[in-house]
């Protein structure tokens, strides 16, 4: 009897482990118990009254096999495996980022390996201070060139990059890849470019090239190139500076000369008004009037641009009134009595300095004056521009008379004082090659 009853009443607890959350290594467990049929051998299972629909044909069990022992070790194993595959996504993440961290300076771009800057790099920064600098630029021989137009045209025409910092891929795709195996390549935050930029809309790359040589540049419009020279003459103003660069290198000059008093042709402001000029022909800075003839043609003829008034009366007058008198350049207006054979500096012009008496006086030399549009430019001709603050050297005006040349100026309407230089400028060169290109 008590044999029947066992094998009639027989409850087993049957638990199933549903795993809902894993985070950590904490796992919640759902447990659900249900009611086997009171046979050894059951046909069903019986689920409680809110999952009386369902019913489960259990699979048969081979004799001898634990099933209790077989369920404790499942869910052993349930329990334990999320947090064994929590250790180990957690270390190949490790893995991952570690991988990344060493491989960072080894990553390329079309076959040229590039360097990521990473959060404390100073480079950029201490770059740009010193390009910025002239003192610097011309100790360090370094220029800095912004935005993919004026690199490409530096790359194309020889010059020889050190580094380029860049914010994506594209950006460097942009330049001639081929060219810069030899340049230090580091990828940057487009955050810190715009940081170090000096233009409203940074265009995301910066290049730190070599101090061009002149004589090494391969410059594409030789060939185009008319016998005419532009020399600026004490040109402080960049933005001034880097028009007429664009204005000779778009007239075909064959060079430009720069005397001491000039600022700097490779600063950033000068390079962007210049647009690309400074690769397309040679720029000779910082040379005194002595040198000066060195790097023109025995044959030249040098003309000098007047402030854009024609004075030939005014002066005639003035040299009558006072023909007694020793007449000062700064009698004449168009000339600056201050001469700039042995102005080293480049500091601001101090009035002061401009000496009013006789002691300093300087005889202006004899220089005839022509319209800008009558003919002046019959052989290799050299043109002298004046700064707006003190006009023409003395020593600009003595080079022209001693090559025979003239005082050039541009009529313009009453009242008016006179033109922009960088403007008289462009109108004189491209007269200048229109009568060139006449006796050719």
């Amino acid at each position: 009897m008590a044999a029947y009853m066992r094998s009639m009443i027989c409850l087993v607890s049957i638990e199933r482990n549903v795993f809902l959350h894993s985070r950590g290594s904490g796992v919640i467990v759902e447990t659900k118990r249900y009611v086997r049929g009171l046979r050894r051998n059951p046909v069903r299972v019986l689920f409680p009254e809110n999952e009386a629909g369902k019913v489960v044909k259990p699979r048969p069990q081979p004799a001898g096999r634990d099933v209790h022992g077989e369920k404790g070790q499942k869910v052993k194993a349930a329990i334990k495996h999320p947090e064994e595959d929590f250790v180990k996504a957690r270390s190949n993440v490790q893995a991952t980022t570690t991988h990344a961290h060493v491989t960072g300076t080894k990553d390329q771009i079309d076959g040229l390996r590039f360097e990521r800057a990473f959060p404390g790099d100073k480079r950029l920064g201490k770059l740009v201070s010193i390009t910025r600098s002239r003192t610097f630029r011309e100790h360090q021989g370094k220029i800095l060139l912004e935005g993919r137009r004026l690199i490409c045209d530096a790359l194309n025409a020889g010059a020889n990059p050190h580094m380029v910092f860049f914010s994506t891929a594209d950006r460097l795709r942009e330049l001639p890849l081929d060219k810069l195996k030899r340049a230090t390549l580091v990828k940057v935050k487009f955050e810190d470019i715009k940081i170090w930029s000096d233009v409203v809309a940074p265009q995301g790359v910066i290049a730190i090239f070599a101090r061009p040589d002149p004589l090494r540049l391969n410059f594409a419009n030789k060939g185009d190139s008319v016998p005419l020279s532009l020399i600026c003459d004490n040109i402080r103003d960049p933005g001034n500076l880097g028009t007429m660069l664009r204005c000779a290198a778009a007239a075909g000059c064959h060079d430009v000369l720069l005397t001491k008093g000039c600022v700097d042709a490779w600063e950033p402001k000068v390079l962007r008004a210049a647009m690309g000029a400074h690769f397309r022909l040679p720029i000779y800075q910082s040379l005194s009037w002595d040198d000066m003839e060195k790097h023109l043609p025995k044959s030249v003829t040098v003309h000098v641009a007047d402030s854009g008034a024609d004075r030939s009366e005014e002066i005639k007058d003035l040299q009558v009134n006072v023909s007694h008198k020793k007449l000062k350049a700064g009698d004449y207006g168009w000339v600056s009595t201050k001469s700039n054979r042995n102005n080293d500096s480049y500091e601001e012009y101090n009035s002061d300095t401009d000496s009013d008496c006789e002691e300093g006086a300087q005889s202006l030399p004899t220089v005839d004056s022509k319209r800008y549009h009558e003919s002046w430019a019959q052989s290799p001709t050299a043109l002298v521009i004046g700064g707006e603050t003190h006009g023409l050297s003395v020593d600009a005006v003595q080079l022209a008379e001693k090559t025979s040349g003239h005082r050039l100026f541009i009529p313009v309407a009453p009242d008016m004082d006179s033109l922009n230089s960088a403007m008289a400028a462009s109108i004189l060169l491209f007269e200048g090659r229109k009568q060139l290109l006449k006796l050719t």
